[in-house]
């Protein structure tokens, strides 16, 4: 653990305006799949929260640097920006201008990738790219020109990010690209290979990056080992629902691009059908927002226990949004569990690229310390 006063320790700060339920859900079912001197003392970026629904911070492409907001996503490996031909010409989104760029190069290949919401597609180009404090010349990032893929989690006033920032490993990157996770740490500004995410509660959170914030936390960390560095994959000893077992998935990766917790249909129509849940929108579940329950992870031994304060999304007229939804994700890779946003605002998460592992401990603060 580095400690924030002891290290160059960058934080991320990720923040959010009232949405109702109706544009929450529409939100989530188009969601797309969220660092002083060396040595010196942290500096805070921090990440926006949008109605517990979207995390979103800053990043700082071209000279002079144009910002934008972007998902920092551990389930994907890619940087990309929305250019103007993207969106409408009143779009809310804030924009690349390579013109306007005096260290913008050119480089036109195709770029697609495939999100769960659907595809984005544009091209290459080369420009500076800066995440707090850490700067990195001659980056190779995507210029978007299509986000239909997306749907209304972007396209709309809901979509309160404007491109993504992918902290996987580079074994899933589009085209095989250096990541933003490797050009952060080939910049020799980070005091460890690691990176740490607290996800406010319906409140601010913030992505460290070379370190941890020990003001958002309790207790010590408990280690899992990777199984695969694809994703942030772990093993998974099982899950409960109360006392009974639900399904037998083995694995489980850890993504802040997605909202809810998200499973196999068999598991999540099971755990529907034992809550009384009823469907919305044939992704999303409501629930009585009077019932009591304790879902329970099992990893690496230990229980990470959602109960219902956790699972509950927002409250409507006595209609509760269940913070989970069915994704069957084919083999090789799943069938998996996806902890997202739900399950990283209970548990702080530690990324530890260096030793190949991902720590949990108890999150304890709603407020950000900068």
């Amino acid at each position: 653990m580095v400690a924030l006063a002891a290290a160059d320790v960058r934080v991320v700060p990720l923040t959010k305006p009232d949405l109702t339920l109706d544009e929450m859900v529409l939100s989530m079912n188009g969601h797309a799949q969220e660092l002083g001197a060396k040595y010196g003392a942290p500096t805070p970026i921090v990440i926006n929260n949008y109605q517990n629904a979207q995390y979103v911070g800053e990043i700082t492409v071209g000279t002079p640097g144009e910002q934008m907001k972007v998902v920092y996503d551990t389930g994907s490996s890619n940087l990309w920006v929305p250019n103007p031909k993207c969106c409408f010409f009143l779009t809310s989104h804030n924009l690349y201008h390579s013109k306007k760029s005096s260290t913008h190069k050119a480089n036109g290949t195709k770029f697609n990738i495939e999100y769960g919401s659907g595809p984005v597609a544009g091209f290459y180009s080369t420009d500076s790219m800066t995440i707090g404090n850490v700067k990195t010349d001659d980056y190779l990032f995507a210029e978007v020109t299509d986000v239909s893929g997306l749907g209304l989690g972007y396209n709309s006033l809901l979509g309160h990010f404007d491109g993504i920032a992918g902290l996987g490993w580079d074994t899933i990157s589009v085209d095989g690209v250096q990541t933003p996770l490797q050009a952060l740490i080939a910049s020799g500004e980070l005091a460890e290979p690691i990176f740490a995410f607290f996800m406010g509660n319906n409140a601010d959170g913030e992505l460290t990056l070379g370190g941890v914030n020990t003001n958002h936390y309790s207790g010590d960390f408990t280690y899992v080992p990777l199984c695969s560095t694809t994703y942030w994959q772990v093993a998974m000893d099982g899950l409960k629902l109360d006392d009974n077992t639900i399904g037998t998935t083995p694995y489980a990766i850890v993504d802040s691009g997605t909202s809810l917790m998200a499973g196999p249909s068999a598991d999540v129509n099971s755990i529907a059908t034992a809550l009384n849940l009823t469907s919305v929108l044939g992704k999303e579940w409501m629930v009585d927002c009077d019932k009591k329950y304790r879902l329970a992870w099992t990893i690496g031994g230990v229980d990470y226990v959602l109960d219902e304060t956790a699972m509950i999304l927002s409250n409507s007229g006595g209609s509760c949004l269940f913070g989970m939804m069915g994704i069957d994700v084919p083999a090789p890779a799943g069938p998996l569990w996806i902890l997202g946003d739900v399950f990283m605002r209970q548990y702080y998460t530690k990324f530890d690229v260096g030793q190949k592992r991902v720590g949990f401990a108890t999150s304890v603060s709603n407020t950000i310390t900068v």
